[in-house]
């Protein structure tokens, strides 16, 4: 790997990975530039393999040699001291490796509905860790698609590619709209829309019938706020996990791991 030493962190190559840590910034600048970061070495090599171009990749001007076998398709490589990265980027970079990839357009709604048995819908999910967790937990539970709401964050911002571990790569996203009067396409594509609540008065997700099983497209709200009431009343049932001593709620993640274990535990 051929890599060029930057020792400047206002040399203006290194643009893509300008104040990581300013969410809004980031926002606001990475989806409409096509571009996206990946952080550590696990999470870049799994971009890769699912088929994303690097721009360009930032390393540790120590860890040069370890990489070197990327298949970057003439991708440049800049290498940095910690102090230069952390300089750019706004955060050390303990990881010691960054990339930034070329976005791939978004799949079609029938694209994503089509092949899928089981999927997970996610109304105003804005934070980026439980967002990555759930993709992470979608991918290892045979979960085989993701809708999101128009105000949903992106699962391509670092902090949700780091948290799934490149998951977000492995299963396939698209945006649903309008909401949630988008729900009936889901509903039309012959699945049950089964929304997660933890009201008391719901179905245990342990009883739900053959029929809502068959083809469950689980819908979840954002952290303490849940699912509105218009998604809620959208719905064709809903469900809650049944628990013990008091606990009445579990972070959406964890909870999005229960249920999609609960629906794919009999292997169909």
């Amino acid at each position: 790997m051929l890599a060029t030493p930057i020792s400047d962190p206002d040399d203006e190559r290194l643009g893509d990975y300008r104040a990581l840590t300013d969410v809004e910034l980031r926002t606001r600048w990475e989806p409409p530039h096509g571009l996206f970061i990946a952080e550590g070495e696990l999470v870049l090599r799994r971009a890769l393999r699912a088929g994303y171009a690097a721009r360009s990749v930032l390393i540790d001007a120590k860890r040069v040699d370890q990489l070197a076998d990327l298949p970057l398709d003439g991708a440049p490589v800049y290498a940095a001291s910690q102090d230069v990265m952390a300089a750019v980027t706004g955060f050390h970079v303990h990881r010691g490796v960054l990339a930034s990839f070329r976005r791939k357009p978004l799949p079609l709604l029938a694209d994503v509905l089509g092949p899928a048995r089981r999927i997970a819908i996610l109304e105003d999910l804005n934070n980026h860790t439980n967002l990555g967790a759930i993709f992470r937990g979608a991918a290892a539970l045979d979960i085989d698609g993701i809708l999101l709401s128009p105000s949903c964050a992106d699962p391509l911002y670092r902090r949700s590619v780091r948290v799934s571990m490149g998951e977000v790569f492995a299963i396939p996203y698209a945006r649903l709209e309008p909401w949630p009067a988008g729900l009936d396409q889901v509903r039309v594509a012959g699945f049950t829309v089964i929304a997660m609540t933890p009201a008391p008065d719901c179905v245990p997700i342990n009883e739900l019938d053959a029929t809502a099983r068959k083809r469950p497209a689980l819908l979840f709200g954002a952290e303490g706020a849940g699912l509105s009431r218009a998604a809620m009343t959208a719905a064709d049932v809903r469900v809650v996990i049944p628990m013990h001593r008091g606990v009445d709620s579990l972070n959406v993640a964890a909870s999005a791991a229960v249920a999609f274990w609960e629906l794919t535990r009999d292997g169909v």
